[in-house]
């Protein structure tokens, strides 16, 4: 599942191709949104938004839409009239103007809402502070890891948990522990005040890096459309190099299975 940084990329080039043009054509797979068709066309989109996961399409009309791409869900964009070639994906949405068109492929959560209202979609809702939000500082990020609802639970399933903060997921889980030289078997309540501080930075540093080096160097298992062929990629240090060497000590680097879901650290670094 692509995580905070690669959505906000998304959205960033979607919003280049097509904010405030209007809208020539629109297309939905979903028969609950047929009727928007129409009304779309002639409208323009305002903003292009990611909250944690979930992109938010806002149009001029008061309609919002919301996507989650979740595991196999991608967003492209082409020319009018074009489709990238695909031989797996199925079309969701499309939304062309003149010149461009952004294409959603494989999603299944879809919907339009009422733009005064997406805030209460259920998924957004439950969402915690964003990771990629430049507002939220670090104080405010350590403060939550010490509140009695977080400081109980698992590291290794806070840092998924999308109510604790957005944007957050698998390869950043494992980055953030690396970073902050913290085991993921422990629990915000076992660390001290330095420890604390210390893991609140990295989850705001390791996410915005990746951001701003937009894309991460080829990696296994990293789908091509998170990928980046600049040196300046987002590299990653302890996730997916299980019995490497470790950067930092030259220890091995270990994988363990938590949740259905891999995670990977220097049990040397990592305390």
């Amino acid at each position: 599942m692509p995580e905070g940084p690669e959505i906000r990329r998304a959205s960033d080039q979607l919003a280049k191709a097509v904010l405030g043009q209007p809208l020539a054509s629109a297309f939905f797979a979903f028969p609950t949104l047929k009727r928007h068709e129409a009304a779309l066309v002639g409208c323009r989109i305002e903003a292009i938004t990611p909250q944690g996961k979930a992109l938010l399409t806002r149009f001029d009309n008061g309609w919002t839409l919301y996507s989650h791409n979740q595991l196999y869900g991608v967003w492209k964009v082409a020319a009018a009239g074009q489709q990238p070639p695909e031989s797996t994906r199925s079309l969701r949405v499309a939304l062309a103007t003149a010149r461009r068109a952004i294409l959603l492929y494989s999603a299944s959560d879809v919907e339009m809402w009422r733009s005064e209202d997406i805030q209460q979609h259920p998924f957004l809702a439950k969402l915690g502070p964003d990771v990629l939000d430049e507002s939220l500082q670090a104080d405010i990020v350590a403060e939550r890891l010490a509140e009695p609802r977080f400081t109980g639970r698992s590291l290794t399933a806070l840092l998924l948990d999308q109510g604790f903060l957005a944007g957050m997921g698998n390869y950043l889980r494992s980055e953030v522990l690396f970073q902050a030289g913290i085991a993921p078997q422990r629990r915000p309540r076992d660390l001290d005040a330095e420890e604390r501080h210390r893991l609140a930075d990295a989850l705001l540093d390791v996410p915005r890096r990746s951001y701003r080096t937009r894309g991460i160097r080829p990696a296994r298992g990293m789908k091509a459309d998170y990928l980046t062929d600049t040196p300046r990629g987002f590299r990653f240090l302890v996730f997916d190099r299980e019995g490497e060497p470790c950067l930092a000590c030259g220890s091995v680097i270990e994988r363990h299975e938590f949740g259905g879901r891999r995670l990977y650290w220097c049990p040397n670094c990592q305390q």
